[in-house]
């Protein structure tokens, strides 16, 4: 697999996305997925509710058409996604194969890459994981971690020690002037404002790591765009009943004087439906950081 050597000056461009596993009808949501992912180029994305099987996994059949490298962290538990598919009237001999689990493509290959499994809680563990990876970007490595914290909006305590494990992994063995600043992704279901959120940040309260910062690239964005990933306008969002919000989120470490890896840009993507079809029932956030 061959990896493109940027131009001079061009961004290096991580995204976050969840996929929304196998709802709907996955085979039409798929190629809208991939076209999405083809139109904007990233070079890191990160991906939730990813699904598997025993022939095929959603984010190697992404990675073999975009021809980038892979990652794949199945959950240990995806017996309520499982159940869910059922309940939507999947075979259910079909869905007790299924797998859920995050995943991040790469146009430049993987130095390490590393599973944190994250405390569960609630009504049910659910399994959440975080994904880690260091990255050969041309410059120097980055490290990029993705993850999906617990979806109920009644479970805001659990996101919290979620979050308090989730920080130090995300951090963990980082070289600050060797690495570019640590990125972090992922549907947090949870808005910024939240408890989980500013804990995550280190900014608004005090963090998981004395010292540590993680940014929320969105303050980058235009102030009056409410960047709702979460958005009532995308009919399978609508039938839920909830507000829209903003839940997805890319989180970076502070840059040092030179720049490298500070946010130029931020914005949403799959806003709209491609050829017809909406390719998830998120939208995906998508930022350019300074070479």
């Amino acid at each position: 697999m061959s990896t493109p050597t940027p131009a001079p000056g061009a961004p290096l461009r991580v995204m976050t996305w969840n996929l929304w596993w196998r709802f709907g009808d996955w085979r039409a949501r798929r190629e809208a997925i991939l076209a999405v992912l083809a139109q904007e180029r990233p070079d890191v994305v990160g991906l939730q509710e990813v699904w598997a099987d025993e022939a095929e996994n959603l984010a190697q059949w992404l990675g073999e058409r975009l021809g980038m490298h892979v990652a794949w962290s199945p959950s240990p538990a995806p017996q309520r996604w499982r159940r869910r598919l059922a309940w939507n009237g999947e075979d259910p001999a079909v869905v007790e194969g299924l797998q859920f689990g995050n995943a991040v493509l790469s146009r430049h290959p993987f130095l390490a890459q590393e599973v944190r499994e994250l405390p569960g809680g609630g009504d049910e563990d659910e399994g959440r994981t975080a994904l880690k990876v260091l990255v050969d970007a041309p410059r120097r490595p980055l490290p990029f971690t993705t993850t999906h914290l617990n979806s109920s909006p009644a479970e805001s305590a659990v996101r919290v020690e979620q979050v308090r494990a989730l920080v130090p992994f995300v951090v963990r063995g980082h070289r600050r002037g060797e690495h570019y600043p640590p990125v972090l992704t992922g549907d947090f279901n949870a808005v910024a404002e939240s408890d989980e959120l500013r804990l995550a940040g280190g900014y608004l309260t005090a963090g998981p790591v004395p010292g540590v910062v993680l940014v929320d690239s969105w303050r980058f964005a235009a102030p009056d765009d409410p960047g709702f990933t979460w958005d009532r306008r995308n009919p399978f969002v609508a039938r839920v009943h909830q507000p829209s919000a903003r839940i997805d989120h890319v989180l970076v470490g502070l840059p040092p004087f030179t720049g490298e890896g500070s946010v130029r840009d931020v914005r949403l993507v799959a806003t709209e439906p491609v050829g017809g079809v909406w390719a998830s029932d998120h939208a995906a956030v998508v930022v350019d950081l300074e070479p």
